[in-house]
């Protein structure tokens, strides 16, 4: 009867450790993936980032080179009125 008992208690301590041992897996492989996908999120967010930088810098100079050219416009005009 002893033994019966411990090999009862053994196979349910297998049973127990086959269980623990595969949810951890299942948990280790869920967090990995969610970890995964988070990384492509920031990515993504840091290449917005990047293109929005590039976009303002290219504003700025379109913008000083407008100034630029509507001063250009203005002597010419005035340059045009006293001939």
């Amino acid at each position: 009867m002893v033994q019966v008992d411990i090999t009862v208690a053994l196979i349910a301590a297998a049973g127990s450790a086959v269980g623990t041992f595969g949810g951890i897996v299942t948990n280790t492989k869920l967090t990995n993936f969610k970890i995964q996908k988070l990384e492509d999120e920031v990515r993504k967010h840091n290449s917005l980032i990047d293109r929005t930088y590039k976009l303002e810098a290219a504003k700025e100079v379109v913008e000083e080179q407008m100034k630029v050219v509507n001063h250009r416009i203005s002597d010419l005009e005035k340059k045009e009125e006293t001939k």
